[in-house]
Parts: structure tokens; C-alpha cells; sequence
């Protein structure tokens, strides 16, 4: 099968769907991997490298494409990638398409795309392993991130998060209590922070009291306790996750009002619509604006900022999946395993995600369907 690559377009995003030893296990398969120039050049993974593994240097993100049967990228695709795309192929990409534009998920049926999405991937006990660890990544970068913003300099309260002795410090609110926010919990915790995890999943803040040893506080995510924590906050950390659909919105202008002037919120789920009534998305050019005396930092792909740790991890979490579907072939690959079928959004010109057919009022279609 042929694998391509294409570099991500654009300053803000750093990584690349596949680092050099990915390509040299598909290669050492069988299989042709082709690479667009310099697609690795952000994450330090220079063109010589990839062609060491045993790839094929292309010079436009047309010439991979027009290569390739699986195109893989980071972002989720753009109206100019689908236009180069011919029926038959599968994008291999992030989706996002709850947050998408609608005629981005028409194009991809109307020219009989199949689209794969990495966040939906699940594994044979139900986690998502490419969201996992974009989200240890994400959840650790929140708490270092808030630090750098709290500082004086930044516009922020000039507070430590860990203070000192006689100072207390910072009380720092994380909202959902799943990989980011449980990876952000312990960063937090171990800067000296006053830490408040709140969820609506009252075992699952149990087993957090636990892993913590009670080092922070718990509680669930209702409204009224929600705004409490808000309003006393220094940082607040987004990190909700709805599967394919929407985050929730959990804080509300009028609570971002309550808060204290040159206090934090990192919105982590900012890439799927945020959970925080004033978020918009921001860049890592620009990440930051201020609402109601609040700095706000809504990266939609925080990872990016760490773009070789991300490509390294990202490879290592879809790698199983790109090998199965070069060796399988797509069909093969989606009936043998139900947590990667679950990953599709559209096949062969039909919308297979339901959530994706109820938001955008697609007709929808049981990929199994389609497989058998």
C-alpha cells in the first residue's frame, strides 16, 4: 500500500503525522511511504532521516496525494486537501468534525472519501489511544502554561503556584477528572498548588483521592459548586472531553466575571468548541487574550508546542493502526477490529458517525453495513 505524508501547513502546528521510525516499520513491511519535503522539519526530523527509513521525498502536497491510498496529517483536513483528493481514498487524519465547518464533512461524502479520525480510535478496553496521549501532553503544558501567565510580566495575579512559606498557594481548579485532568492534578500537585478537581463521575474522584493520597480536594461538577470554585480561583483548566461531540460548557460568562483580575483559565478542550463560555480559539503565535480581566489560553493544539515529544508519542499510539490497514487492507482492517471501525466518519461517500449525521442532519449509515 502507499502511505503518504503531507506537512502541516502553517506556523502554529509543529508536528507530523509519522516520525522516521514509522516510516521504516511500514517500509520494512513492504509498504511505500511518501513523504512531502521538510514535513518533518518543525519537529527536528530532517528529510535525510525519513529517506534513511526508506522514504520517498515529494516536493508538493499534491504529488504525495495524488501517490498515496491513506494520506496522513495532523489537523483535520482543509477544503484544498479534499479537493485533491480522489474517490477511494481514506484521510488518515484528526477530524474534529463536531467543531468542523458542515461543507467540510459534504465534500468529504461527495467525493467519496473515507475519513478516519484519529480521536475516535478506540482500544479493545474502550480508551482512546491517540487522545491519551495528546492529553498527558495537554494536561501537563496546562499547569506550566498558567504558571508562565500568573507571572506579573504576562499581566497575570504575580503569584508562585507553589508559593512560599508564609504565602499561600495558588488555587488552582481543574474541571473533569479524565487523562488531562488527572495528569494536570498531579503536575499541580507536585508545583505545591492548592488543587480542586471537580467531576460529575463521583468514582472517579474517588480513585483520584486515592492515586493522590487526598493531596487535593474533590468535588462534583455541579453549577453551583462550579461557580464556588471559580470565583476563588488563581488558574482554571478546562479539561473536558465529550467522545466525538461537543464539549460541554461548564463555566459561564458570568462566573469568568466572578473571578479575580489576572487570573488564568487554560481551556484544554478548546479543540472541541470549549468548555468555557468566553473561550474562542487562539494560536500558539498568539495564544492568549484577556475577557473580564481573565487571560485566557485556548490553543486548540497545545501538543504542537512540544512537537517532538508529540510526533513521537503520536506515532507510537496510531503506528498498530497504519500497519493494519496496510497489510489488511481498509476492509479487512475495519471488520476485524470494532474499536479502530468506530474511528470512521465516512466511508465510501456515506456518513458513518451518528453524532456527525445528527449535528449535520446527514443521512447515516451502520458501517458494518458497508462491510459486510
Amino acid at each position: 500500500m502507499n502511505i503518504g505524508i503531507v506537512k502541516e501547513v502553517g506556523s502554529s502546528e509543529r508536528r507530523v503525522a509519522l516520525v522516521p521510525s514509522g516510516v521504516q516499520a511500514l517500509v520494512s513491511a513492504g509498504h511505500t511511504v511518501y513523504v512531502e519535503h521538510s514535513a518533518g522539519i518543525n519537529a527536528h526530523f530532517s528529510d535525510e532521516e525519513y529517506i534513511h527509513a526508506g522514504a520517498a521525498i515529494n516536493y508538493t502536497a499534491e504529488e504525495v496525494i495524488k501517490r498515496a491510498n491513506v494520506v496522513m496529517r495532523v489537523l483535520p483536513p482543509n477544503q484544498h486537501d479534499v479537493d485533491m483528493m480522489v474517490p477511494g481514498q481514506t484521510i488518515f487524519s484528526s477530524l474534529h468534525l463536531a467543531v468542523a465547518r458542515k461543507k467540510i464533512a459534504e465534500h468529504l461524502m461527495d467525493k467519496k472519501i473515507t475519513a478516519i479520525g484519529y480521536e475516535l480510535i478506540e482500544d479493545a478496553q474502550g480508551n482512546l489511544p491517540t487522545v491519551q496521549v495528546m492529553s498527558e501532553i495537554g494536561g501537563q503544558l496546562s499547569v506550566q502554561v498558567a504558571g508562565q501567565y500568573l507571572m506579573s510580566r504576562e499581566g497575570g495575579r504575580g503569584i508562585l503556584l507553589g508559593g512560599v512559606p508564609g504565602i499561600p498557594p495558588a488555587n488552582v481548579i481543574i474541571l473533569g477528572a479524565g487523562t488531562v485532568g488527572r495528569t494536570a492534578a498531579r503536575v499541580a500537585v507536585g508545583f505545591g498548588a492548592s488543587v480542586t478537581l471537580l467531576d460529575i463521575n463521583l468514582m472517579r474522584l474517588r480513585e483520584v483521592e486515592n492515586l493522590f493520597h487526598w493531596r487535593l480536594t474533590t468535588a462534583m461538577a455541579t453549577e453551583s459548586n462550579i461557580a464556588e470554585a471559580v470565583r476563588h480561583a488563581d488558574v482554571v483548566v478546562g479539561a473536558v472531553l465529550q467522545k466525538g461531540q461537543r464539549a460541554p460548557r461548564l463555566v459561564t460568562e458570568q462566573m469568568v466575571q466572578s473571578m479575580k483580575p489576572g487570573s488564568v483559565i487554560v481551556d484544554v478542550a478548546i479543540d472541541q468548541g470549549g468548555c468555557v463560555e468566553t473561550s474562542r480559539p487562539t494560536s500558539i503565535d498568539d495564544p492568549v487574550f484577556s475577557r473580564h480581566g481573565v487571560i485566557h489560553y485556548c490553543v486548540p493544539n497545545m501538543p504542537a508546542t512540544v512537537a517532538r515529544t508529540a510526533s513521537i508519542g503520536w506515532t507510537n499510539a496510531i503506528l498498530p493502526y497504519v500497519l493494519s490497514l496496510a497489510e489488511k487492507g481498509i476492509v479487512e482492517a475495519l471488520r476485524s477490529d470494532q474499536g479502530f471501525a468506530r474511528s470512521v466518519c465516512s466511508f465510501n461517500g456515506r456518513c458513518t458517525n451518528q453524532a456527525v449525521s445528527n449535528m449535520y442532519d446527514l443521512d447515516f449509515t451502520d458501517l458494518q453495513t458497508l462491510l459486510s
